[in-house]
């Protein structure tokens, strides 16, 4: 059975992402383990106070009480969507995010990481905010975004962005295995700009490799990759979108915010990030 590491801090973004995590669960055949992880503030030894234990306790309880009132409310959900029989366990971590949920990731040999990102400039904060890039480029497996508006639907199509070179191949067929589970098409697009190297026989070749597969391969000539990929989710009803992190300057160049403006005004569908295989 599959793992999927789900840190959370209970805020609504966070719940709203919590149904995708579900969805997906079963879809993959998963069970979820949740992650909180608080902070306890940190003292300057010359003014150590002498009840430190005390007022770490404290806080530890604090933070376990409301970590214990949440979960219920969590399970409601999961009974109302008829997904209760997914099993869920919990992590309640003190310190760094990103430090506690590679450890999990590790610990718990975690196959995806489902988070959500939250304010208006959802896209803007989800690739260039630093938890969720420093996730992204911090873990090994594929880390599933979820914008705070992106209303969970049945997944019907997934995108996949390609370069065509030979590793995203192994992505694809993940992705490949996924859409079964779902009877989803996947949709494949390769934006051709003028500087591009890929040639007519690779292409091809990767037409007639996954023939079979359900898979329609779009290859798009622009100069404008950002507009393009952008036409491509709204025009083609993508439910989801892959992508492939080739380096982590990828995700801020592709990002920037008059474009994260118009996506996340115009889109709102949950990102699926693989690593470079």
């Amino acid at each position: 059975m599959k793992k999927i590491l789900f840190p959370t801090d209970f805020s609504d973004a966070a719940t709203n992402a919590f149904v995708h995590a579900l969805e997906f669960a079963k879809i993959v055949n998963a069970e979820l383990i949740l992650l909180h992880t608080f902070e306890i503030p940190v003292y300057d030894s010359q003014f150590f106070p002498e009840n430190y234990a005390a007022i770490y306790s404290s806080i530890e309880l604090a933070k376990f009480e409301m970590f214990k009132d949440e979960i219920p409310k969590l399970r409601a959900i999961a009974a109302e969507r008829k997904l209760d029989d997914i099993i869920i366990k919990h992590r309640l971590m003190d310190g760094d995010l990103l430090y506690n949920l590679k450890n999990a990731v590790e610990e718990d040999q975690i196959d995806f990481v489902i988070m959500g990102t939250t304010g208006a400039s959802d896209w803007t904060k989800f690739f260039t905010g630093s938890n969720t890039n420093s996730v992204i480029s911090g873990v090994d497996v594929p880390v599933l975004c979820v914008p705070a508006e992106a209303v969970y639907k049945k997944i019907k199509t997934i995108g996949f962005t390609t370069k065509y070179r030979e590793k995203d191949k192994k992505e694809l067929k993940k992705i490949l295995k996924i859409a079964k589970k779902t009877n989803a098409k996947v949709k494949s697009l390769y934006v051709k700009t003028s500087g591009s190297d890929v040639s007519d026989t690779t292409i091809k070749e990767w037409d007639k490799e996954f023939a079979t597969e359900n898979v329609e391969f779009l290859v798009l000539p622009s100069d404008d990759v950002k507009e393009t990929i952008l036409d491509f989710i709204l025009y083609k009803d993508i439910d989801i979108l892959t992508t492939i992190t080739h380096k982590r300057s990828f995700f801020e160049s592709l990002f920037d915010s008059s474009f994260t403006k118009k996506i996340s005004k115009e889109v709102s569908i949950p990102v699926l990030v693989m690593h470079e295989g």
